[in-house]
């Protein structure tokens, strides 16, 4: 019987996730997950082969393997799946790791019994990563919460703008205006940019961009 890391499922509704961090920075009983199904055929493949390789078994955190990895168009999956929306904030005692057919645990029970083997308490069971990944994990964290007590798997709108929790708004007949639309899209269109500037950082720390050099007359 195979056994996997990293693979659960929501409690409320039985839908599969991949879970990304087990636990996160400054938050150690809430967790960042990947719902399997709200993935396209070519993510998911990738997704569920990559979970499946050596690599991601023997990682801690599925996350570590994410970072590096990428999906068939190029992109790195981590800050792909970040940009496009596809990681979910959940409370870990939401979340049931189901790493075969008969064996059921929750996160954050599991969490429990990873501190107590390593002599630690959960809030230390965070990646501590260098100072620049800190920030760069601190900004996956900035996702979108799901309501567990609604039981409702689609992400809240607008959930984070400029760092501060807001709620997603709409009519009374549960139906988003175009005024409520088009705020959607600017707060969308101002994080993608932030996201974009982010990424350059990242880049030209890894690689200097090569500057023209001048042209002497």
């Amino acid at each position: 019987m195979q056994t996997l890391k990293h693979v659960g499922r929501i409690k409320s509704t039985g839908r599969r996730c991949l879970v990304v961090f087990r636990t996160l920075p400054g938050d150690a009983f809430s967790c960042l997950i990947i719902q399997t199904e709200s993935l396209d055929a070519s993510q998911h493949d990738s997704l569920i082969n990559l979970v499946e390789s050596n690599a991601a078994q023997s990682a801690n955190e599925f996350s570590e393997v994410l970072a590096r990895a990428v999906f068939g168009d190029g992109s790195t999956m981590l800050p792909s799946l970040h940009a496009r929306g596809l990681l979910f904030k959940f409370p870990t005692d939401q979340i049931e790791m189901v790493p075969n057919t008969q064996a059921v645990i929750l996160l954050s029970e599991l969490n429990q019994i990873i501190a107590q083997q390593a002599g630690v308490s959960v809030q230390d069971l965070a990646i501590r990563p260098s100072a620049k990944e800190n920030v760069e994990v601190q900004e996956l964290a900035k996702v979108k919460d799901i309501s567990p007590t609604t039981g409702n798997t689609e992400p809240l709108m607008d959930q984070y703008d400029a760092g501060r929790t807001t709620s997603a708004s709409v009519n009374e007949d549960g139906i988003l205006t175009d005024d409520m639309l088009a705020k959607k899209y600017r707060s969308d269109a101002d994080r993608l940019s932030k996201e974009a500037a982010q990424l350059r950082r990242m880049a030209e720390e890894l690689v200097p961009a090569k500057k023209k050099a001048a042209i002497n007359e």
